[in-house]
């Protein structure tokens, strides 16, 4: 597991603004020296990230998703400890160490006839790190927290969560778009066809689909297959007061087996991410998706993709991730 940078308390104490008489959620968080030390550790939930934007880059997007990660840390670490955010339950563990899969990037010149090939090569060496990192955290009997990187990494998730379990897996993903893209190379928009095409994917549900940003052969390919399905957010924003019992009644038909919650930072409205969009779900509402999510014994792991900070918005952004991750904590 070389390509895992696992942290110690050092790691993120020059983040940390002490005040006195408040503790910081970052003084008190739990670390190991190891991954394999997970599992002799109370625990429940293990924090990595994948600091990279190669998958994005892979699918014709813009770069920045690689920013995610240390944008997110920065912010978690500073809310405060009290009796409704209590560390005692977390491990921070690390991120993946994606500065040599960064650069092999950076230097693929972008006129290069094969530059997607060769983009999709390297997130396929990420695939491997992310899915082993996944099995590990959860034969230990924990629940990951995955921040950063591209959708590409839903992949890597799936893959790891049905080998630990040696079982197919389910998966809500609250996403703008499908991610079910032709098995070409490897990139962000097609981790799902991959996962499926390798049978790690049981059922798949999309909440909050873009009519506008969906081909016409997905539509066809999703409703011939009985195990995918999808939420239009059209349909969902005629009536916002129905909108958590409808993600509910799409929870219901995929919770009674272990399943993956994917959230991808395209499908909230305004939001910073890799293809930001006018039109979505208000940070509000994808909090309380995630609370819905989080109370369901049979949910695996949580995935926040996509989001692309910036410098002049990183602290609006790292403050949005930290709800999220703090929501599914909690």
């Amino acid at each position: 597991m070389n390509r895992l940078k696992v942290y110690n308390h050092r790691d993120i104490k020059s983040y940390i603004s002490t005040r006195k008489g408040e503790v910081k959620f970052g003084e008190r968080l739990n670390f190991v020296s190891s991954i394999e030390e997970l599992s002799t550790t109370k625990a429940k939930y293990v924090i990595f990230g994948i600091p990279e934007d190669i998958g994005v880059r892979a699918n014709h997007g813009k770069p920045g998703t690689s920013k995610a990660w240390e944008t997110a840390i920065k912010s978690l670490v500073n809310i405060q400890l009290n009796r409704y955010n209590n560390p005692e339950n977390v491990i921070l563990l690390g991120e993946l160490d994606c500065q040599n899969w960064m650069e092999k990037a950076s230097n693929i010149a972008e006129d290069d006839p094969n530059y997607f090939a060769k983009m999709g090569d390297i997130v396929k060496q990420i695939d491997a790190v992310v899915s082993d990192t996944v099995q590990k955290i959860i034969e230990a009997g924990k629940t990951p927290v995955i921040i950063g990187g591209g959708h590409n990494n839903a992949y890597g998730n799936i893959k790891g969560a049905s080998k630990a379990i040696s079982d197919p897996i389910n998966v809500m993903n609250i996403d703008a778009h499908t991610d079910l893209r032709q098995l070409e190379h490897r990139h962000s928009g097609n981790g799902f066809s991959y996962a499926i095409e390798g049978q790690y994917l049981r059922k798949y549900h999309v909440f909050g689909l873009h009519k506008n940003y969906t081909p016409e052969y997905i539509f066809e390919e999703m409703e011939n297959c009985d195990n995918l399905s999808f939420s239009l957010l059209q349909d969902l924003a005629q009536f916002p007061d129905e909108m958590n019992r409808r993600f509910s009644q799409e929870l219901e038909k995929l919770k009674t087996h272990n399943f993956g919650l994917e959230l991808d930072c395209d499908s909230i409205a305004g939001f910073s991410s890799s293809a930001i969009s006018p039109a979505g779900f208000t940070v509000n509402e994808v909090r309380n998706f995630i609370q819905l999510s989080a109370k369901e014994v049979n949910c695996r792991y949580l995935h926040i993709c996509e989001a692309a900070p910036t410098k002049e918005n990183s602290a609006e952004i790292g403050k949005a991730l930290s709800y999220f991750i703090s929501d599914f904590i909690r």
